[in-house]
Protein backbone atom coordinates (compact mmCIF):
# COMPACT_ATOMS: atom_id res chain seq x y z
CA UNK A 1 0.00 0.00 0.00
CA UNK A 2 1.47 3.25 -1.00
CA UNK A 3 0.01 6.49 0.20
CA UNK A 4 1.19 9.70 2.19
CA UNK A 5 1.08 10.10 5.71
CA UNK A 6 -2.27 12.22 6.59
CA UNK A 7 -0.74 15.63 7.86
CA UNK A 8 -3.81 17.88 8.02
CA UNK A 9 -5.81 18.28 11.10
CA UNK A 10 -9.51 16.96 11.65
CA UNK A 11 -12.13 17.89 9.50
CA UNK A 12 -15.75 17.68 10.14
CA UNK A 13 -17.39 14.11 9.83
CA UNK A 14 -13.80 12.77 9.77
CA UNK A 15 -15.41 10.73 12.90
CA UNK A 16 -17.27 7.25 13.31
CA UNK A 17 -19.75 6.76 10.12
CA UNK A 18 -23.09 7.95 11.36
CA UNK A 19 -24.72 5.99 8.10
CA UNK A 20 -26.20 3.32 9.74
CA UNK A 21 -25.63 -0.61 8.88
CA UNK A 22 -22.85 -3.00 9.83
CA UNK A 23 -19.37 -2.64 8.06
CA UNK A 24 -18.92 -4.87 4.73
CA UNK A 25 -16.20 -7.53 4.87
CA UNK A 26 -13.19 -6.61 3.12
CA UNK A 27 -10.55 -9.15 4.45
CA UNK A 28 -10.22 -11.03 1.25
CA UNK A 29 -10.03 -7.99 -0.95
CA UNK A 30 -6.81 -6.46 -2.29
CA UNK A 31 -8.33 -2.90 -3.90
CA UNK A 32 -6.59 -0.55 -6.47
CA UNK A 33 -7.15 3.22 -5.51
CA UNK A 34 -6.39 5.20 -8.92
CA UNK A 35 -5.88 8.74 -8.60
CA UNK A 36 -4.14 11.39 -10.56
CA UNK A 37 -0.59 11.77 -9.87
CA UNK A 38 0.54 14.59 -7.36
CA UNK A 39 -3.23 15.53 -7.03
CA UNK A 40 -5.78 13.65 -4.78
CA UNK A 41 -4.09 12.91 -2.10
CA UNK A 42 -6.38 14.71 0.38
CA UNK A 43 -9.27 11.89 -0.72
CA UNK A 44 -7.12 9.31 -1.30
CA UNK A 45 -6.01 9.05 2.38
CA UNK A 46 -9.17 9.10 3.62
CA UNK A 47 -10.86 6.22 0.82
CA UNK A 48 -7.89 3.99 1.99
CA UNK A 49 -8.45 4.31 5.38
CA UNK A 50 -12.06 3.59 5.49
CA UNK A 51 -11.38 0.43 3.39
CA UNK A 52 -8.62 -0.80 5.84
CA UNK A 53 -10.92 -0.16 8.21
CA UNK A 54 -12.98 -3.03 6.41
CA UNK A 55 -10.15 -4.98 6.09
CA UNK A 56 -8.99 -4.48 2.51
CA UNK A 57 -5.57 -4.24 1.25
CA UNK A 58 -5.66 -1.05 -0.85
CA UNK A 59 -3.04 0.04 -3.46
CA UNK A 60 -2.66 3.19 -4.39
CA UNK A 61 -2.02 3.91 -8.62
CA UNK A 62 -2.62 6.04 -11.29
CA UNK A 63 -3.26 4.93 -14.61
CA UNK A 64 -0.27 6.33 -16.48
CA UNK A 65 2.06 3.53 -13.98
CA UNK A 66 -0.64 0.75 -15.44
CA UNK A 67 0.30 -0.97 -18.95
CA UNK A 68 -1.31 -3.65 -21.33
CA UNK A 69 1.25 -6.52 -21.07
CA UNK A 70 0.44 -9.52 -23.63
CA UNK A 71 3.19 -11.48 -21.51
CA UNK A 72 1.23 -11.67 -18.63
CA UNK A 73 -2.01 -13.93 -18.29
CA UNK A 74 -3.93 -11.32 -17.50
CA UNK A 75 -2.87 -8.83 -20.54
CA UNK A 76 -2.96 -6.02 -17.66
CA UNK A 77 -0.22 -4.88 -15.86
CA UNK A 78 -1.07 -2.83 -12.04
CA UNK A 79 1.90 -2.04 -9.90
CA UNK A 80 1.70 -3.70 -6.80
CA UNK A 81 -0.97 -6.52 -7.84
CA UNK A 82 2.68 -8.37 -10.31
CA UNK A 83 0.25 -9.32 -13.00
CA UNK A 84 -2.98 -10.50 -10.97
CA UNK A 85 -5.93 -8.00 -11.59
CA UNK A 86 -7.42 -6.38 -8.26
CA UNK A 87 -10.84 -7.39 -6.61
CA UNK A 88 -11.42 -4.07 -7.60
CA UNK A 89 -11.06 -0.38 -8.86
CA UNK A 90 -11.82 2.63 -7.54
CA UNK A 91 -11.59 5.48 -10.09
CA UNK A 92 -11.20 8.84 -8.40
CA UNK A 93 -9.00 10.53 -10.98
CA UNK A 94 -7.96 9.71 -14.78
CA UNK A 95 -5.43 12.52 -14.93
CA UNK A 96 -4.97 14.94 -17.53
CA UNK A 97 -3.35 14.14 -21.04
CA UNK A 98 -2.63 14.02 -24.40
CA UNK A 99 -6.21 12.27 -26.63
CA UNK A 100 -3.64 9.45 -26.61
CA UNK A 101 -2.95 8.60 -23.16
CA UNK A 102 -6.93 9.72 -22.05
CA UNK A 103 -7.95 6.58 -25.13
CA UNK A 104 -4.67 4.21 -23.27
CA UNK A 105 -6.17 4.99 -19.94
CA UNK A 106 -9.89 4.44 -20.61
CA UNK A 107 -8.75 1.48 -22.65
CA UNK A 108 -7.13 0.07 -19.42
CA UNK A 109 -10.52 0.78 -17.53
CA UNK A 110 -12.36 -0.42 -20.38
CA UNK A 111 -9.86 -4.26 -20.31
CA UNK A 112 -10.07 -4.66 -16.46
CA UNK A 113 -14.26 -4.36 -17.17
CA UNK A 114 -14.09 -7.03 -19.85
CA UNK A 115 -12.11 -8.63 -17.37
CA UNK A 116 -14.77 -9.16 -14.84
CA UNK A 117 -13.35 -6.38 -12.31
CA UNK A 118 -15.84 -4.23 -10.88
CA UNK A 119 -14.40 -0.55 -11.77
CA UNK A 120 -16.70 2.52 -9.77
CA UNK A 121 -17.34 4.42 -11.91
CA UNK A 122 -15.93 2.32 -15.31
CA UNK A 123 -14.89 4.07 -18.43
CA UNK A 124 -17.82 4.25 -19.97
CA UNK A 125 -19.72 6.19 -16.92
CA UNK A 126 -16.48 8.59 -17.45
CA UNK A 127 -16.85 9.26 -20.96
CA UNK A 128 -20.41 10.07 -20.46
CA UNK A 129 -19.59 12.62 -17.77
CA UNK A 130 -16.15 14.28 -18.37
CA UNK A 131 -17.77 15.08 -22.10
CA UNK A 132 -20.75 17.79 -21.21
CA UNK A 133 -22.68 17.19 -24.43
CA UNK A 134 -23.20 13.57 -23.97
CA UNK A 135 -24.45 14.06 -20.48
CA UNK A 136 -26.73 16.54 -21.46
CA UNK A 137 -28.27 14.26 -24.02
CA UNK A 138 -28.61 11.49 -21.58
CA UNK A 139 -30.13 13.38 -19.14
CA UNK A 140 -32.87 14.66 -22.02
CA UNK A 141 -33.14 11.28 -23.17
CA UNK A 142 -34.32 10.21 -19.44
CA UNK A 143 -36.73 12.89 -19.68
CA UNK A 144 -35.23 14.68 -16.68
CA UNK A 145 -35.22 18.56 -16.52
CA UNK A 146 -32.25 20.48 -17.92
CA UNK A 147 -31.25 23.66 -19.28
CA UNK A 148 -32.21 23.64 -23.07
CA UNK A 149 -28.51 23.34 -24.77
CA UNK A 150 -27.14 22.86 -28.09
CA UNK A 151 -23.18 22.09 -28.47
CA UNK A 152 -21.76 22.64 -31.67
CA UNK A 153 -18.62 22.36 -33.69
CA UNK A 154 -17.08 25.51 -35.18
CA UNK A 155 -17.87 29.52 -34.31
CA UNK A 156 -19.92 29.74 -37.81
CA UNK A 157 -22.50 26.91 -36.36
CA UNK A 158 -22.14 28.49 -32.74
CA UNK A 159 -22.98 32.26 -34.78
CA UNK A 160 -26.03 30.92 -36.63
CA UNK A 161 -27.58 30.20 -32.91
CA UNK A 162 -27.10 33.00 -31.15
CA UNK A 163 -28.19 35.37 -34.01
CA UNK A 164 -31.05 37.83 -32.60
CA UNK A 165 -30.16 36.19 -29.39
CA UNK A 166 -33.57 36.86 -27.15
CA UNK A 167 -31.83 34.87 -23.96
CA UNK A 168 -28.81 34.90 -22.02
CA UNK A 169 -26.54 31.63 -22.42
CA UNK A 170 -23.73 30.26 -20.69
CA UNK A 171 -20.50 28.89 -22.48
CA UNK A 172 -18.77 26.43 -20.94
CA UNK A 173 -15.61 24.44 -21.96
CA UNK A 174 -16.43 20.79 -23.30
CA UNK A 175 -14.59 19.30 -20.57
CA UNK A 176 -14.13 20.87 -17.14
CA UNK A 177 -15.09 21.28 -13.66
CA UNK A 178 -14.78 23.67 -10.78
CA UNK A 179 -16.49 26.60 -12.49
CA UNK A 180 -13.07 27.23 -14.66
CA UNK A 181 -13.68 28.68 -18.17
CA UNK A 182 -17.22 29.71 -18.46
CA UNK A 183 -18.56 32.77 -19.26
CA UNK A 184 -22.21 34.53 -19.95
CA UNK A 185 -22.77 35.28 -23.99
CA UNK A 186 -25.46 38.00 -24.52
CA UNK A 187 -25.53 38.34 -27.80
CA UNK A 188 -23.42 36.56 -30.98
CA UNK A 189 -20.68 39.60 -30.64
CA UNK A 190 -19.58 38.00 -27.28
CA UNK A 191 -19.63 34.50 -29.32
CA UNK A 192 -15.41 33.67 -28.55
CA UNK A 193 -13.35 32.61 -31.82
CA UNK A 194 -12.92 29.67 -32.58
CA UNK A 195 -9.78 28.54 -31.41
CA UNK A 196 -10.06 30.08 -28.11
CA UNK A 197 -12.48 27.48 -27.06
CA UNK A 198 -10.96 24.07 -29.56
CA UNK A 199 -13.78 25.16 -31.90
CA UNK A 200 -16.60 23.18 -28.89
CA UNK A 201 -19.55 25.49 -28.51
CA UNK A 202 -21.54 24.55 -25.47
CA UNK A 203 -24.08 26.78 -24.92
CA UNK A 204 -26.76 26.20 -22.02
CA UNK A 205 -29.47 28.46 -21.37
CA UNK A 206 -28.81 30.41 -17.85
CA UNK A 207 -30.94 30.20 -15.24
CA UNK A 208 -31.63 33.37 -13.73
CA UNK A 209 -31.25 33.55 -9.86
CA UNK A 210 -34.61 33.80 -7.77
CA UNK A 211 -35.34 37.28 -6.14
CA UNK A 212 -31.46 38.24 -6.88
CA UNK A 213 -29.82 34.78 -4.79
CA UNK A 214 -27.25 33.34 -6.46
CA UNK A 215 -28.08 29.36 -5.14
CA UNK A 216 -27.52 26.00 -6.38
CA UNK A 217 -27.14 22.25 -4.72
CA UNK A 218 -24.52 19.95 -5.17
CA UNK A 219 -26.03 15.94 -4.22
CA UNK A 220 -23.02 13.60 -3.85
CA UNK A 221 -24.68 9.92 -4.56
CA UNK A 222 -23.71 6.20 -4.99
CA UNK A 223 -25.81 3.50 -6.75
CA UNK A 224 -27.55 2.84 -2.92
CA UNK A 225 -28.37 6.14 -1.76
CA UNK A 226 -27.67 10.30 -1.27
CA UNK A 227 -24.75 10.13 0.96
CA UNK A 228 -24.79 13.82 2.05
CA UNK A 229 -25.43 17.48 0.14
CA UNK A 230 -25.24 21.07 0.36
CA UNK A 231 -26.59 24.86 -0.56
CA UNK A 232 -23.79 26.51 -2.62
CA UNK A 233 -24.01 30.35 -2.53
CA UNK A 234 -22.20 32.81 -4.01
CA UNK A 235 -22.25 36.81 -4.88
CA UNK A 236 -21.90 36.24 -8.52
CA UNK A 237 -23.88 33.48 -10.73
CA UNK A 238 -20.42 31.29 -10.57
CA UNK A 239 -21.19 29.62 -6.79
CA UNK A 240 -18.55 26.65 -6.68
CA UNK A 241 -16.85 26.49 -3.81
CA UNK A 242 -13.79 26.89 -5.70
CA UNK A 243 -14.47 30.34 -7.25
CA UNK A 244 -15.33 31.36 -3.95
CA UNK A 245 -19.19 29.93 -3.27
CA UNK A 246 -20.14 29.55 0.06
CA UNK A 247 -21.32 25.97 1.59
CA UNK A 248 -24.08 25.13 3.65
CA UNK A 249 -25.42 21.82 5.22
CA UNK A 250 -28.43 20.26 3.17
CA UNK A 251 -31.11 17.86 4.43
CA UNK A 252 -32.30 17.06 0.51
CA UNK A 253 -36.02 17.07 -0.29
CA UNK A 254 -38.22 14.14 -2.27
CA UNK A 255 -38.21 16.15 -4.86
CA UNK A 256 -34.17 16.34 -4.74
CA UNK A 257 -33.43 12.81 -3.69
CA UNK A 258 -36.11 11.40 -7.01
CA UNK A 259 -33.86 13.76 -9.34
CA UNK A 260 -30.53 13.17 -8.39
CA UNK A 261 -31.17 9.38 -8.59
CA UNK A 262 -32.95 9.71 -11.56
CA UNK A 263 -30.03 11.16 -13.30
CA UNK A 264 -27.36 8.67 -11.52
CA UNK A 265 -29.70 6.18 -13.50
CA UNK A 266 -29.61 7.76 -16.43
CA UNK A 267 -25.39 8.44 -16.31
CA UNK A 268 -25.52 4.66 -14.89
CA UNK A 269 -23.03 5.77 -12.49
CA UNK A 270 -21.62 3.70 -9.13
CA UNK A 271 -21.22 7.45 -7.09
CA UNK A 272 -21.53 11.25 -8.49
CA UNK A 273 -21.82 14.15 -7.58
CA UNK A 274 -25.27 15.98 -9.35
CA UNK A 275 -25.34 19.84 -9.40
CA UNK A 276 -29.18 21.26 -9.21
CA UNK A 277 -30.57 24.24 -9.79
CA UNK A 278 -34.34 25.82 -9.33
CA UNK A 279 -35.59 28.32 -12.66
CA UNK A 280 -37.35 31.60 -11.29
CA UNK A 281 -40.79 29.55 -12.21
CA UNK A 282 -40.03 26.50 -9.54
CA UNK A 283 -38.84 23.93 -11.62
CA UNK A 284 -35.57 21.92 -10.58
CA UNK A 285 -32.97 20.60 -13.16
CA UNK A 286 -30.22 19.28 -13.12
CA UNK A 287 -27.03 21.27 -14.61
CA UNK A 288 -24.41 18.29 -14.20
CA UNK A 289 -23.18 15.33 -13.21
CA UNK A 290 -19.46 15.02 -11.91
CA UNK A 291 -18.35 10.90 -12.24
CA UNK A 292 -15.25 12.11 -9.83
CA UNK A 293 -16.44 14.00 -7.50
CA UNK A 294 -14.80 15.81 -4.50
CA UNK A 295 -16.18 16.49 -1.59
CA UNK A 296 -13.37 17.84 0.47
CA UNK A 297 -15.86 21.20 0.85
CA UNK A 298 -18.90 18.95 0.86
CA UNK A 299 -17.32 17.41 3.97
CA UNK A 300 -16.74 20.84 5.81
CA UNK A 301 -20.49 20.82 6.38
CA UNK A 302 -21.55 17.01 6.32
CA UNK A 303 -22.11 15.24 9.57
CA UNK A 304 -21.34 11.70 7.73
CA UNK A 305 -17.47 10.98 6.85
CA UNK A 306 -18.14 10.86 3.19
CA UNK A 307 -15.05 8.61 2.76
CA UNK A 308 -16.29 6.31 5.35
CA UNK A 309 -19.79 5.99 3.62
CA UNK A 310 -18.27 5.68 -0.12
CA UNK A 311 -16.10 3.15 0.74
CA UNK A 312 -19.26 1.15 2.57
CA UNK A 313 -21.29 0.96 -0.72
CA UNK A 314 -17.98 0.02 -3.29
CA UNK A 315 -17.42 -2.57 -0.81
CA UNK A 316 -20.96 -3.96 -1.11
CA UNK A 317 -20.75 -3.38 -4.63
CA UNK A 318 -17.23 -5.00 -4.94
CA UNK A 319 -18.69 -8.15 -2.79
CA UNK A 320 -22.05 -8.72 -4.64
CA UNK A 321 -20.24 -8.59 -8.24
CA UNK A 322 -17.55 -11.53 -6.77
CA UNK A 323 -20.22 -13.60 -5.47
CA UNK A 324 -22.44 -13.17 -8.80
CA UNK A 325 -19.06 -14.31 -11.37
CA UNK A 326 -18.37 -17.36 -8.95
Amino acid sequence: MTTAKTTDGPHKGDGPNRSGGNQPDGAALHLALLIEEGRGEWHARRIVRALQACGAKVTVSSLPHCAFDTGLESGIDIPGFAGRLPDGVFVRSISAGTLEQITFRLGLLHALRESGVRVWNDARVIERCVDKSQTTFLLHRAGIPTPRTRVVETEVHAREYTQDLDRTLVLKPLFGSQGKGIGLIHSESELPPGPAVDHMYYMQDYVAPNDGLFEDWRVLATRRRIVAAMTRQGTTWVTNIHQGGKARALVPDGEMAAISMAAMRAIDADYAGIDLIRTPSGQLQVLEVNSNPAWRGLQTVADINIAEAIAHDFLITVNAHRAAVR
